[in-house]
Parts: C-alpha cells; sequence; structure tokens
C-alpha cells in the first residue's frame, strides 16, 4: 500500500501502438498535456527471399507488441505512474502490408508482405495492359493500379500459398492489414477476437470504395477476392474490444500534427516518405499521380475527410542501404556527419528507385541509379546525394500536390525519424524555397492515434476541438539558397529520374526502334552472311581477272 501511495497521479493517460515497416513502439502520453511520459521500440527483421520480395513475420510483429508493451509498463512503475490510468489505446501501422491466417488455428499462413515488395510486377503491368488510363476502379479507389496495395499482394497469396488457397476454400481465411491482425490476436484472437479495420487503412487495399466507405462488390470480383475474408470496416476512433481507435501510420501523422483544416499538409519521413494535404470532406482527383486517399474519420457518426497523397517508396530505407549494402557508414547518425564535411554532391546524383518509382510516376520498372560519377566523387559526396534524393523526391510531389490544389503550400509540417537529422531539414527548406517546420516532439504518428484513442465516444479523455488542442512548440528551418541554383539542382534530379526509367520490365527487350534484340538476330546473320558473300563474290572475280 505505502508503493501505490507514492505513485504520481497525472489524470488519464492514453497509449499508442505504433507497428512500422522497421520498428514497433509502444508510447504513453499524458491526456490533458499531450506529454510523452515513457515508450518502449524493439527491431523488426525483414526477409528477402527473392529480388524484389520484402516480407515480415507476422509473430514476430505480434512479439513485438507484447514486448514494447511489457517494458513500457515497467519504466511507467520505475517512474511511480499508476499504469491502471491508462483509459485507451490506439493502433497505428504501416499501411498495405498485407497478411492471411486461420481464424480457427490462430496461425499466419504466410509471412506478411511487406508494401514495398515487387512481386506483383508482371500482374499490375498485364492489369494496366487491360485497363489503360484512368479506369473506374481508380474512380472508386483513389489508387492506380499497383504493386503498393493491398489487393494484387492478396490475389497471389492466394495463387502462389496451397495453404492460404486451401483456408479460402474451407472459410477459414482472415486477410487484414497488420491493424486487423494486431487487433484480432489482442481482442481474443481465436476466441473471439474482433476482425476489424478502419477506413484509413481500407482505403489502401484497391478493394475499397472512398465513396461509399465500405468494400465494394465489384473490385473484389475484378480482382476474385471473396468478400467474407475482409475485416468489418470501422472508423478510425471507436472502441473495437480493448482496442479504441485505428488509423493507418500516414493518417495517424496527419492527426497528430493537427492538420484538420482544408489544405494544411504534413510530410512523414520513415522507411518511406509520405506527404498528405487534407482537403476535406470531398474526395479530389489528382490529375498528376498523386493518391485520392482516405485522412481519418473520428467517430461513428463523424463525416470521413480525405488527403490528397504522394508516397515515396525510398527515403530512410535508403540510409539503411548504404550501412547494410555498402558499409560506407555503421550507424545511420554517421550519414549526416559525413554528407555534412563536404557539403555538396559535387553533381553526383543518386536515384533510389530499389522498388520502382511511386508518386508521381507510379513507374514499377524504374531501378535505382547513381550518376554524374567523377574521379573526385568519394563517400561523403554519396551521403550528400542519398539525403538530397529524398529531397528531390518531396519537390516532385509538392509541385503535384500545388498544381492539383491550386494552392501554393507556404511551409511543410515534418515528422518521422528522419527529421532528427538536421541537414536533411536544410536541404529540404532549400530545395522547396519554403520553410521546413519540425514539431519539437517527433511521436506525432503515435500522437495522433493517442488522440483519437483519447477522443473516442465512451473513452473522452482528449478533446479535439481546435481550442482545447495543445499547442506544438516546433522549430524552423528557412531556405538559405536562392531559388536559381535549386531550379538548377532539381533540373539535373529530373533528368537522372528519366535515366532511371523503364528499366526492369517483363516484356522483352527493345532495341530502341520498337523491335525486340532477339528478332533483330536473324536479320543480323542475314546482312553479315550478305557482306561475306559480297566480298567473296569479288575476291573471286578479281582472281578470274588476274589470271
Amino acid at each position: 500500500m505505502a508503493a501505490s501511495s507514492n505513485r504520481i497521479m497525472l489524470g488519464p493517460l492514453v497509449a499508442a501502438i505504433d507497428q512500422g515497416t522497421s520498428s514497433t513502439r509502444f508510447l504513453v502520453f499524458n491526456a490533458k498535456t499531450a506529454e510523452l511520459l515513457s515508450h518502449h521500440q524493439v527491431e523488426i527483421k525483414q526477409s528477402f527471399p527473392k529480388e524484389g520480395w520484402v516480407e515480415e513475420d507476422p509473430k514476430e510483429i505480434l512479439q513485438s507488441v507484447y514486448e514494447c508493451m511489457d517494458r513500457t509498463c515497467e519504466k511507467l512503475t520505475q517512474l511511480n505512474i499508476d499504469i491502471s490510468n491508462i483509459k485507451a489505446v490506439g493502433v497505428t501501422n504501416q499501411r498495405e502490408t498485407t497478411l492471411v491466417w486461420d481464424k480457427e488455428t490462430g496461425e499466419p499462413l504466410y509471412n506478411a508482405i511487406v508494401w514495398l515488395d515487387l512481386r506483383t510486377q508482371s500482374t499490375v503491368e498485364r492489369l494496366i495492359n487491360k485497363t489503360p488510363g484512368r479506369n473506374k476502379n481508380h474512380l472508386k479507389t483513389g489508387l492506380p493500379i499497383s504493386t503498393y496495395f493491398s489487393a494484387v499482394k492478396l490475389r497471389w497469396l492466394m495463387d502462389n500459398v496451397e495453404k492460404v488457397h486451401e483456408a479460402v476454400l474451407s472459410h477459414r481465411a482472415m486477410f487484414g492489414t497488420v491493424d486487423s491482425w494486431l487487433i484480432w490476436c489482442l481482442t481474443g484472437g481465436k476466441k473471439g477476437g474482433v476482425h476489424c479495420t478502419d477506413v484509413t487503412n481500407a482505403s489502401r487495399t484497391m478493394l475499397f470504395n472512398i465513396h461509399t466507405m465500405d468494400w465494394d462488390p465489384e473490385l473484389c470480383k475484378y480482382f476474385d477476392i471473396p468478400m467474407e475474408i475482409l475485416p468489418k470496416v470501422r472508423s478510425s476512433s471507436e472502441i473495437y474490444g480493448l482496442m479504441v481507435s485505428c488509423l493507418g501510420d500516414q493518417s495517424a501523422a496527419l492527426v497528430g500534427q493537427m492538420c484538420f483544416k482544408d489544405g494544411q499538409a504534413k510530410n512523414t519521413y520513415g522507411t518511406g516518405c509520405f506527404l498528405l494535404k487534407n482537403v476535406g470532406t470531398k474526395p479530389v482527383m489528382s490529375d498528376h499521380g498523386l493518391l485520392t486517399t482516405v485522412a481519418y474519420k473520428l467517430g461513428r457518426d463523424k463525416p470521413a475527410c480525405y488527403a490528397l497523397e504522394g508516397s515515396v517508396a525510398i527515403a530512410g530505407a535508403v540510409v539503411r542501404w548504404l550501412k547494410d549494402n555498402l558499409g560506407i557508414i555503421q550507424t545511420s547518425t554517421e550519414l549526416e556527419k559525413l554528407a555534412a564535411d563536404v557539403g555538396t554532391s559535387y553533381g553526383c546524383y543518386f536515384v533510389p528507385a530499389f522498388s520502382g518509382l511511386y508518386a508521381p510516376y507510379w513507374e514499377p520498372s524504374a531501378r535505382g541509379i547513381i550518376c554524374g560519377l567523377t574521379q573526385f566523387t568519394n563517400r561523403s559526396h554519396l551521403a550528400f546525394a542519398a539525403l538530397e534524393a529524398v529531397c528531390f523526391q518531396t519537390r516532385e510531389i509538392l509541385d503535384a500536390m500545388n498544381q492539383d490544389s491550386g494552392i501554393h503550400l507556404s511551409q511543410l509540417q515534418v515528422d518521422g525519424g528522419m527529421t532528427s537529422n538536421r541537414l536533411l531539414m536544410q536541404l529540404q527548406a532549400d530545395i522547396l524555397c519554403i520553410p521546413v517546420v519540425k514539431p519539437s516532439m517527433p511521436e506525432t504518428t503515435a500522437l495522433g492515434a493517442a488522440m483519437a484513442a483519447g477522443a473516442a465516444e465512451g473513452v473522452s479523455v482528449w478533446s479535439l476541438n481546435p481550442e482545447d488542442l495543445t499547442e506544438v512548440t516546433s522549430e524552423k528551418f528557412e531556405p538559405q539558397i536562392n531559388p536559381e541554383e535549386s531550379e538548377l539542382r532539381y533540373a539535373r534530379w529530373k533528368k537522372a529520374v528519366q535515366r532511371a526509367m523503364n528499366w526492369e520490365t517483363t516484356e522483352p527487350v527493345n532495341n530502341g526502334n520498337g523491335t525486340s534484340i532477339f528478332s533483330s538476330v536473324p536479320l543480323g546473320f542475314y546482312i553479315l552472311g550478305s557482306m561475306f558473300m559480297l566480298i567473296g563474290a569479288k575476291y573471286i572475280a578479281g582472281q578470274c581477272e588476274s589470271e
């Protein structure tokens, strides 16, 4: 009793599970002040069974959640903070990553196929050729046909994994993105777990109609996916068993950055890079290569808000590549110092199209290139070029967003792990030619999930009314180079991007004249043969004359 009487009473607390591509975290916030009280993080392993394939173990993901929850609660107890004061737990997750499990055994039927995975490229190319341009499916989903989204991954699982195929036929299969898997497991699993998702995650599957806000029978028929395996779609802020909110990570960051007004935008720098702009309660379709997605729906009876989104596949992942594959740095933090040592790329440009190019190109056949090399280029220049690549890709998206909305952003709010790199933030301001604003509390994704959980009906410990929101302190990075230099560097980047296009394709290799190299081989033999015959004829004629 003496120990419990010394516990610090902070008012209601709200927690968030933040399950990302490279790590899982559990964070606890003070609902009155938005202060982060404690957290724990566990890295997630990725496997690459074949070139272009990216997988994660669903059981490892779940275990990482349990570990993070246990360790965070231990830390709170050590701080004499009463963990019984945690009133709600929200979930935010890597989107599009696809899982199928057996509802009777609770066992995953295959690894989670990560959003970056490219194994469905041939399927996507076939579908694009079948339905070119902006087809009605695009208008329903707000998404282009791409390897990025869940429907083609799920179709691959059904076609190529016997366990999945059998479970679907025997009505034992459950499909979900990571949020669905976690909520189902944490609310009972095979003993009555809740099989649901929220509108933000559902809108990333290519099976969800963003106008009706439900699974679309025509889309499911198009991909030949039975609707019975899909989770029930709920709002982003309501009680689902023990969980009280659910948002895809980028939607959660939009909420955490308090971008509740039309025109407000944020960019998250994580494994990838994701720029979202709130467009209000009516979806805006992009003419410049952006996605239309559901931003959030903060309550059953609340209207859905939409966003324009630009997605970049490789941002922080390029740092891991430089560390693990090339070995030019030992830790992620070394990259900033290495790049700062030279302060320039020395004309070197790096297009990290490891998984093709996402917005605004949607070109799965693109591949990574490093160009502009000279004998003076060294690893510091390459490090600088890698940071610039993240900034240039953001510039491409912001240009498209400004064209679609007709309203130019006056500053960019940022968050995510890479924002701790001050050189990157300064480069971003220089390349965009607008200020970049970074909140002092970088955990905005988890904060957004906690806000949605605390505001849910039946919990109501966190007010989302604008006048009640805690003002977030921030740091501003102003542009420090002239616009002409910025434009010159950007133009060279665009040139490098064109070099990366159409590198990897399932179509026969083309010789540039519309004919396959293989089809030109017989012609080559014919030409060579004709030349030899002509030379031989002249030689024989000469011999005859000399005789």
